[in-house]
């Protein structure tokens, strides 16, 4: 199978996005390890194929795989990227919607940032001690479209990211399905840093969309931090996270920033 495939990255986060209006194409697990492999495919953090809304819920719909061949729910960086990837294709203007595994996200491009709508986050859990290998450490957690543990770290560049990532990642605390974990540093009033172990990927990526929105709206719950905050994240990118809250509860949680092409190609699989 010949496959054409575009290449984009959101703040670092990179994805092979493919044309499935058709609904010819049916990746399995190999095919898609293959196109994410940095050396014997194209390179990529994800797969995005684009199809038919089959709910009648939103304009599009997405099928969206982790690295290792995983479907995933939910990606912020992969939802910007798709935003202007469907823009591209179907010289669409304005705002649209597709649907996810997390549910309904609206997207709305300005140039080359876009602003995608997440989903309501839940399940927030405050202060919950965890025993790792270097002790006892106090983590958060909030589902963000998926789960994400958050840690404060006093210097982000310094935090031990694959060594404990890894170890958060698959810790019985949060099984079964496992968690995304992010390292957080606070830079002071509306800005933090953001460092995240994927799980999917099995590794640190250069950004992380649901888990800076996730890393953003802890701080602003334990730190009083306010709309937007500000996020800085290893690519060197900024993003930014806007939200609503009420009684303890947020909404309109939004995520903007960069969203690239780098390439278009064809690949035999």
């Amino acid at each position: 199978m010949v496959l054409e495939f575009t290449k984009m990255n959101g703040a670092g986060n990179d994805f092979v996005l493919i044309d499935n209006r058709t609904q010819k194409v049916k990746l399995n697990t190999y095919q898609v390890t293959r196109l994410c492999h940095r050396q014997m495919g194209v390179g990529a953090d994800g797969v995005i194929l684009l199809v038919p809304c089959a709910s009648g819920r939103a304009d599009w719909a997405w099928e969206f795989f982790n690295n290792d061949g995983s479907a995933a729910e939910m990606c912020g960086n992969g939802a910007r990227c798709f935003g202007r990837f469907v823009q591209k294709l179907t010289g669409k203007d304005g705002d649209f919607t597709f649907e996810t595994g997390a549910g309904v996200i609206r997207a709305s491009l300005h140039g080359d940032r876009v602003t995608v709508s997440l989903t309501k986050p839940g399940e927030l859990r405050l202060n919950e001690a965890v025993e790792l290998s270097i002790g006892c450490q106090s983590i958060h957690s909030l589902n963000t479209g998926v789960p994400h543990a958050v840690l404060f770290v006093p210097d982000a560049e310094q935090a031990m990211v694959q060594q404990l990532g890894q170890e958060v990642r698959r810790h019985a605390h949060f099984a079964p399905k496992g968690t995304n974990v992010n390292f957080v540093q606070r830079l002071g009033p509306g800005a933090i840093r953001v460092r995240t172990y994927e799980r999917g990927v099995e590794a640190e990526t250069l950004a992380c969309g649901t888990g800076v929105t996730a890393s953003a709206l802890v701080a602003a719950t334990l730190h009083k931090y306010e709309s937007p905050v500000r996020v800085h994240v290893k690519s060197g990118d900024q993003l930014e996270v806007s939200f609503r809250r009420n009684n303890g509860e947020f909404s309109d949680v939004r995520l903007s920033g960069p969203a690239d092409f780098v390439f278009e190609g064809r690949i035999n699989l």
